[in-house]
């Protein structure tokens, strides 16, 4: 059973994803904050800073925005590193010029927000990502058969010059998914209306996202989620002591182990220790032990803490390989449990996880 419990006060908002009892994610909104990540912006570039190939851009707030040529040029020349060290961003846009842009990461204390023209509108079953051709499907379908029809259904029905990635709530579905793409792509074309002003000389928001309670009724539309909404929502399952144990940086496992989440402003790093757990058989097999619980446990605490960004993994070493492809096809399965996208890349030389996860909320101001 899935339910969403929301507890309000007079200047903040709690929210909490639970599943069978268990907290599974959790959000808290200061009202006083404004959210603006997935935003959408009719922005004005500022400052060009030629030698980061990057531009700020007004979108009017107190910061201005911050945007880098990568995400200027179409997202299919991403991957073309040699043309983008040709090109010089002051030949691309320039100073008092109009950019229609999304917030892709929220401003904090020391930095405005990150903008990209590259714009995604999510909807129940696709993400829409206009002015570009590219149709990818949820890695969570690994059904071929069922990859190529919804690839090619979406295709279908995509007007010209539009993209998108099809949600794992696609699964098994094709009226519901044509309905849906008539709608965001309704959306969108209402959008682009609203931009085209050639009196317009000022910033001006064009579209505000949804708001963290909208994101997971969208994001888990497949699932019956009961909605609690009260002044004391989180006594029933002791949200509150649940809470209380995450935060804290040291997180012991059932066989005495532990790990440790460090956080720092370029990656989290996560430590893996044996703890109080020696075992009663041979040293690799307490190590096995001790990382299998700590590979499902990370899992969950990245979801729970909604960690974003690169992370790093310092396992106990395992000395086989068979051991460390374990370990990673674990991780592969448990990380399926969530709903936002990450991607392992596996060990590196030096015998350390490298992952990355999209964080689902932006973190606050």
């Amino acid at each position: 059973m899935t339910e969403l419990l929301i507890q309000e006060s007079e200047n903040n908002k709690q929210i909490a994803l639970v599943e069978n009892g268990k907290l599974v994610e959790y959000y808290e909104e200061d009202k006083n904050i404004h959210r603006r990540e997935g935003n959408i912006y009719i922005g004005i570039v500022k400052d060009i800073i030629k030698g980061m190939q990057s531009a700020f851009v007004d979108i009017g707030t107190e910061k201005n925005s911050f945007i880098h040529l990568k995400d200027i040029l179409p997202k299919i020349d991403e991957t073309k590193e040699q043309r983008e060290e040709q090109i010089d961003i002051s030949d691309v846009i320039k100073p008092n010029q109009k950019l229609l842009v999304q917030v892709k990461k929220d401003s904090n204390k020391n930095k405005g927000a990150r903008v990209s023209t590259h714009i995604n509108l999510p909807s129940k079953y696709i993400v829409l990502m206009p002015n570009t051709n590219i149709v990818t499907v949820s890695q969570k379908i690994e059904d071929e058969q069922e990859q190529k029809r919804l690839i090619q259904l979406v295709k279908k029905h995509l007007q010209g010059g539009n993209g998108a990635i099809i949600r794992t709530s696609a699964k098994g579905k094709e009226k519901e998914i044509i309905e849906d793409i008539k709608n965001i792509q309704s959306k969108w074309n209402n959008i682009l209306k609203t931009s085209i002003n050639p009196n317009q000389n000022e910033a001006k928001l064009l579209y505000k996202s949804e708001d963290i309670i909208d994101k997971i009724l969208m994001d888990l539309t497949d699932r019956q989620i009961e909605i609690k909404r009260e002044k004391n929502a989180f006594e029933r399952y002791e949200i509150d002591k649940q809470i209380q144990k995450f935060q804290n940086r040291k997180i012991w496992l059932k066989c005495g182990g532990f790990i440790t989440i460090d956080k720092t402003e370029a990656l989290t790093a996560i430590d893996v220790n044996t703890g109080k757990y020696t075992g009663n058989k041979n040293l690799q097999q307490t190590i096995i032990k001790v990382n299998k619980e700590a590979t499902i446990e990370i899992a969950k605490q990245l979801r729970l803490r909604d960690i974003g960004g690169i992370i790093i993994i310092d396992y106990i070493d395992m000395k086989d390989q068979k051991d460390r492809e374990m370990i990673e096809k674990l991780l592969k399965e448990e990380l399926k449990k969530d709903r936002t996208k990450t991607q392992v890349e596996g060990f590196t030389k030096l015998d350390l996880m490298e992952m990355t996860r999209k964080h689902i909320c932006s973190h606050k101001e």
